[in-house]
């Protein structure tokens, strides 16, 4: 007896999968497969490998869009074309597209496939190219992005402090909360000028 599986993804811990979820109950499905995994390949994606070895001939198996199935034209060609082989139909509920199996795709279908894939494939280069442009006028205009380093001036401050304890008669602990430079800072600048 043929069923609806559903498959669900999102990128990292932080998202949540309840949406896709409801939307897969919506459509009809009895199983769902879902997980917290990058899509950029189907490498390390175990819900997805289970899934194509669950689904059988005659099952249809529904996606919410479909950026959560694959990233990429060579990705989304493989794991569809694997399960349309198989005897299985792939639905995008977002895109309301159907690939499916034997004869139900049409060169209609496998040209709508091979565009919508390339979209999502351009949608997320284009992503990835404003994020990397973003970071390099961030790095140009002396900002720093992701995870923050103490600024050079103020581990500079840090130093000089500590080369003249003897005179200002500061400890480290009070040089840290003057500068904010954590300790482990400081003494990993003071090995390296020693080195």
């Amino acid at each position: 007896m043929s069923k609806k599986i559903g498959y669900g993804r999102v990128s990292s811990d932080g998202q949540d999968l309840t949406a896709q979820i409801e939307a897969l109950k919506e459509a009809g499905c009895e199983k769902w497969f879902v997980e917290k995994v990058t899509g950029t390949s189907t490498k390390n994606r175990i819900q997805l490998m289970e899934l194509l070895e669950y689904v059988r001939e005659g099952d249809t198996v529904i996606v919410t869009k479909i950026d959560r199935l694959a990233r990429s034209i060579i990705d989304l060609n493989k794991i569809v074309s694997e399960m349309n082989d198989k005897g299985v139909s792939v639905v995008f509920l977002r895109d309301n597209i159907t690939f499916g199996a034997g004869k139900d795709n049409t060169s209609l279908n496998k040209l709508m496939f091979n565009i919508l894939g390339s979209f999502a494939q351009f949608e997320r280069d284009i992503i990835v190219e404003r994020t990397s442009e973003g970071r390099e006028r961030a790095k140009a205009s002396g900002k720093h992005m992701g995870r923050t380093g103490q600024p050079e001036k103020k581990v500079q401050q840090a130093l000089e402090m500590m080369a003249n304890r003897e005179t200002n008669g500061m400890s480290v602990a009070d040089i840290v909360k003057l500068t904010g430079v954590p300790k482990p800072t400081i003494y990993l600048k003071i090995k390296g000028l020693n080195t």
